[in-house]
């Protein structure tokens, strides 16, 4: 399993799940993210999420596929 950070911007209280699978590169497009998030691909803390547009803030973890990554 691959671990990255994701840090939120000064200033940002949360990113929108999909917006966070693109700026990581584990997904190709928007569409993709939009797939995987549907298909309950992608975990947040441990449970499948499937609103695209989640609000991720600090200490969330998604993970997908090989991927683990933490919002910090």
């Amino acid at each position: 399993m691959e671990q990255l950070n994701f840090k939120l911007r000064t200033g940002e209280t949360f990113i929108p799940l999909i917006q966070l699978l693109k700026v990581m590169n584990v997904v190709e497009s928007g569409s993709e993210a939009q797939t995987v998030v549907a298909k309950g691909l992608v975990l947040r803390n441990g449970a499948v999420e499937l609103r695209k547009r989640a609000k991720l803030t600090s200490g969330d973890v998604i993970t997908f596929g090989q991927f683990e990554i933490t919002v910090l």
